[in-house]
Order: C-alpha cells, then sequence, then structure tokens
C-alpha cells in the first residue's frame, strides 16, 4: 500500500516547462536509485498503478520504470520538496534499478552505510516466505521460535565474551552473528528491523 502525504495542488508546474525532477529513494535502506522527470500525467499514472512512471524527454511520452525489463519500481510514498518543484519519491526496487544492472544509477556504493540492515531484513523476510532448499535461514525457520531464540541467546553470550576478551575482529564477528539471529528471530515473530527503528525512535522522542 502506497502512502501519498502531500498536497499536489501545491506543485509549480511552470518552473521547468511543466517537468519536474523526481528523485527516487529505496523506501527501507534511504539508497538513492535513481532521478527522473514527471509531468502531471507521469505523476498521476505514477498514483494509479502504484509503480513509478516518468515523462520520457528521449521518447516523448510516459514511461513506467521496468516496462520493457520487469524492474519496476513499486511506488511507497511521494513528497513534495519546500518549493513545490522536486518530488521525492520512495519505491521498493524489484530487481536492478540501473540498466547497467546495479542497485542505483548513481552505482551500488551510493547505499548509506547502514542501508545494507535493510537488505538483510527484506532477504531474512523472504526466506520465511519462500523457504529454499539449502538455505541456513530456512532451517532455522523450520526449527521454530524457541531454537531461534536460543540461538540468539548464545550469540549474545559470545559477543559479551569477546567484547571482554577478544579483540575488535572477534568482537565484529560475534556481534553480526547476533544482528542475524535477532533478525530471523523477529522475523519469526513477522516482525522486522523497522520496528526495532520505530520503538527507539519513539523513545528518543
Amino acid at each position: 500500500m502506497h502512502d501519498i502525504t502531500h498536497d499536489f495542488s501545491r506543485l509549480d508546474w511552470n518552473k521547468s516547462d511543466g517537468l519536474l525532477p523526481a528523485i527516487v529513494q529505496h523506501w527501507l535502506s534511504g539508497e538513492v536509485l535513481m532521478l527522473g522527470y514527471m509531468n502531471a500525467q507521469a505523476l498521476a499514472r505514477t498514483q494509479e498503478l502504484g509503480q513509478v512512471t516518468f515523462y520520457s524527454r528521449s521518447k516523448q511520452r510516459l514511461w513506467t520504470k521496468g516496462e520493457s525489463s520487469g524492474h519496476v519500481l513499486q511506488l511507497k510514498s511521494i513528497r513534495i520538496d519546500c518549493d513545490a518543484d522536486t518530488l521525492l519519491v520512495q519505491a521498493q526496487p524489484n530487481g536492478p534499478t540501473c540498466h547497467l544492472g546495479t542497485r542505483s544509477c548513481f552505482g551500488d556504493a551510493a547505499r548509506p552505510p547502514l542501508g545494507f540492515l535493510a537488505e538483510l531484513d527484506a532477504l531474512v523476510a523472504s526466506r520465511k516466505a519462500q523457504l529454499p532448499e539449502g538455505s541456513y535461514t530456512t532451517q532455522l525457520f523450520k526449527d521454530g521460535t524457541r531454537r531461534i531464540a536460543q540461538k540468539v541467546g548464545e550469540e549474545g553470550v559470545e559477543t559479551a565474551l569477546a567484547a571482554v576478551v577478544q579483540g575488535d575482529e572477534e568482537l565484529l564477528g560475534e556481534a553480526a552473528d547476533l544482528v542475524f539471529h535477532l533478525t530471523v528471530l523477529l522475523r519469526a515473530r513477522g516482525l522486522g528491523l523497522d520496528d526495532i527503528v520505530r520503538v527507539l525512535a519513539a523513545r528518543h522522542g
């Protein structure tokens, strides 16, 4: 379900001959995926389809991202900047955004440092939904919540011990194991890392 949060009647279509830049951002990781241009019809089509649609200046027509490749951008939200002349589109990509095969048109290095956590969470969620054979994560889900919780406890103890008696590399390795298994535990309960972020943000506020 997409969430449209701004009054589009405020948009100033006259500044750039009826075209406004639309920055597309991964709705979870914050990664900037691409820049395109929308006219009023492209914006309306984006809202109607729930898939990000631009006005192609080269083709002189509306163009839904992924209409040929299948790598569509599922709309999550659209926001307007302070001058009402730029759109920030948050979306869920279905495959690589760039025609060169990278996640972002700015290269894979454009992902924010903590953005991988969102990708990990999404991967774990897909493992739960699909349960592919041969996957360690699949086996954890099949073993059940109690076993996953036990693993979180074990990794928590190992992380604490590493912090006291081992070096940074060992601590980071154990902490990575802990975060992974915690992510699996949350997904086993139908929750995600974004739910933890929501709680932390509420406490901070």
